[in-house]
């Protein structure tokens, strides 16, 4: 059973990522939108208000998250 998880995204008036949940250390907000936009779009739904989510399984997100620890070392 997958378990979702939504990742909640803020953006700046100008579309620049300003806050985006579960975001590895290594990675600015806008690299993590960027990762999760090119692998999963289909994920991803928009809102007003400068606002997002990404629904993804749990496990998704710590894989992407332990290899992007990964490639930064």
């Amino acid at each position: 059973m997958n378990d979702l998880t939504t990742i909640h995204v803020r953006f700046a008036p100008n579309g620049d990522v300003t806050e985006i949940g579960a975001k590895p250390e290594a990675l600015t907000p806008q690299q993590w939108f960027d990762m999760l936009m090119s692998r999963y779009p289909e994920c991803y739904q928009t809102f007003m208000g400068g606002r997002a989510i990404f629904r993804l399984p749990s496990e998704t997100i710590v894989q992407l998250q332990t290899e992007s620890t990964q490639e930064s070392t």
